[in-house]
């Protein structure tokens, strides 16, 4: 891997994507971007589902982490991702809920699994610029994206010490 590339769902920011009541009838946000790759065609291999997530068709992400800071797993990390097109086979795709105000929760989850998913998929962690596609980046930051995904500059957030961003803090998610 070279790169591990930081997305948002685009949903508004206080939607949680958590659906329906007990076990039985609950959707998570997981499922609920499954449901939208399947939609724009996204799939996964028949071999890839019976290894991971069987339940998952089509999710591009490999992480999500949900509005009260859970974090979900999509595509196994050694299955090629469906995020960053032209970067999908050297990346690994992490999805905040929200669009540009994430809580205390997702900002605290992704400081605290950055530096591992970084040890354990050899990923520098530092900013990849367009000059050196290397380490960690919003989706936007990628060469060709008109996207202001996710709706903050992941270069300010790890230049600031993987602190939440002022302008970027929601309140907590119910």
């Amino acid at each position: 891997m070279r790169l591990i590339v930081i997305h948002c769902s685009a949903t508004p920011n206080a939607r949680t994507l958590f659906y329906g009541v007990g076990t039985k009838d609950l959707r998570t946000p997981v499922d609920e971007i499954d449901a939208w790759h399947s939609d724009r065609g996204f799939k996964r291999s028949p071999l890839a589902m019976a290894r991971f997530n069987p339940s998952l068709r089509a999710i591009g992400y490999h992480y999500v982490i949900a509005r009260n800071g859970g974090l979900f797993t999509g595509r196994h990390p050694d299955e090629v991702g469906a995020h960053a097109q032209g970067h999908n086979s050297h990346s690994i795709g992490v999805c905040l809920i929200g669009t540009d105000q994430f809580t205390s929760a997702q900002w605290a989850t992704l400081a605290d699994c950055l530096p591992r998913w970084c040890e354990a998929h050899r990923v520098v962690r530092r900013f990849a610029t367009h000059d050196r596609l290397e380490g960690v980046c919003g989706h936007r930051d990628l060469p060709l994206v008109a996207k202001a995904c996710p709706g903050f500059r992941v270069a300010e957030w790890l230049h600031g010490g993987m602190e939440p961003l002022n302008n970027h803090i929601a309140s907590e998610a119910p």
